[in-house]
């Protein structure tokens, strides 16, 4: 058996690491955190499935008022944008866009808001 030398161990290294950052900030109100925690804990993992994704980190906030940071790396921009606008996405996010809808339909406060940032890597 031939083991790959370290140049093509690094290489290969390299084609998988994250060119590409996503984060989503998301704010929960107080009696929505558990729900909103739950939601990731029986997620559909839909986001899995697509070419150019890498990894994600769902970050709970240190503070009770703090945000929840969703961290997605991808391959490239056009991974995520390609994400954004397929089935898999509204497939992922169906439960808590349905639980946003219902409260707004009610007149209540949406349970959940969220804002993306976006980021190129430049440094490793």
């Amino acid at each position: 058996m031939t083991l790959p030398t370290t140049d093509a161990v690094s290489t290969n290294a390299r084609e998988l690491e994250p060119a590409f950052v996503a984060v989503n900030f998301i704010h929960c109100e107080p009696g929505y955190r558990e729900r909103f925690e739950t939601l990731f804990a029986t997620r559909a993992h839909a986001i899995d499935r697509l070419p150019g994704f890498l990894s994600m980190q769902v970050l709970k906030p240190a503070r009770e008022d703090g945000d929840y940071l969703i961290v997605s790396h991808w391959t490239a921009r056009e991974a995520f944008d390609a994400w954004r606008q397929s089935p898999e996405f509204l497939e992922g996010h169906k439960r808590g866009f349905e639980d946003v809808r219902a409260a707004k339909e009610a007149g209540r406060t949406p349970p959940m808001t969220s804002r993306f940032e976006t980021y190129d890597v430049i440094a490793r």
